[in-house]
């Protein structure tokens, strides 16, 4: 009966600590910018372990304050255009998912918002398995709770992967074209923005097939949406 009382409150200690843990990265993620992400260090581990040479992390950060409006609003078009109406879920496109995946005959896993790919970027891993969409719900929540859309849209577009090794704008812009953000042309903003759903299979710097067609839907809607860059203020 001791033993049992015993593992009862152990299991209760468990479960708060995973449950308080996301809460203090989340809170500390306001204020202070990530010196690297769990993914950075498994893509770098998988790197080792499959006989290729690992490639050194390429990331630097930006104040949102310097990063180009452009890829914001490039950005914005291409991940999630009801990222200042939700609340970290976007219902309507899970909705619209959940019917694409029933005429596929493929499972639905939802659509991502930015906050949900900010979340898996910054605290998480890729995969796809129930536990990972799981804890990715919970940071999501979490983060929407406790950090303003400024502060997630900054930690985006620094953590995101944009290429084997390369996360945020700022390497992505170096890596890719060999240029600061601030001297990217209109079309390598909207490449680097389209590239992001497969960011270390297309290559920007030779766009082609399903990119290219991403290009062209950013740039075409660009030149036609409000994009409310004043809520990043």
């Amino acid at each position: 009966m001791a033993k049992s009382r015993k593992g009862g409150r152990w299991t209760l200690i468990l479960l708060a600590a995973t449950l308080l843990l996301p809460v203090l990265e989340v809170a500390c993620a306001r204020f202070i910018t990530p010196p690297i992400t769990p993914l950075m260090v498994l893509r770098r581990i998988a790197a080792g372990f499959s006989n290729k040479h690992p490639r050194r992390i390429l990331y630097e950060w930006i104040p949102l304050r310097e990063t180009p409006p452009a890829f914001l609003k490039d950005v914005w078009i291409a991940e999630d255009e009801r990222f200042f109406k939700h609340n970290g879920f976007d219902f309507k496109e899970i909705e619209r998912d959940i019917k694409i995946a029933e005429k596929k005959g493929k499972p639905a896993w939802g659509a991502s918002t930015i906050t949900q790919q900010c979340a898996r970027s910054t605290f998480l891993w890729e995969g796809r398995s129930w536990v990972r969409k799981g804890l990715e719900a919970y940071y999501t929540a979490l983060m929407e709770a406790f950090l303003p859309k400024r502060r997630i849209f900054e930690l985006y577009v620094n953590v995101i992967e944009m290429g084997d090794g390369v996360y945020g704008v700022r390497a992505a812009s170096k890596h890719h074209f060999g240029a600061s953000p601030a001297n990217l042309t209109r079309e390598q903003t909207a490449l680097l923005a389209a590239m992001l759903p497969n960011p270390r299979q297309w290559d920007p710097r030779r766009p082609e097939g399903a990119l290219v067609k991403r290009e062209q839907r950013v740039l075409r809607e660009a030149g036609s949406v409000h994009f409310p860059i004043e809520l990043l203020r």
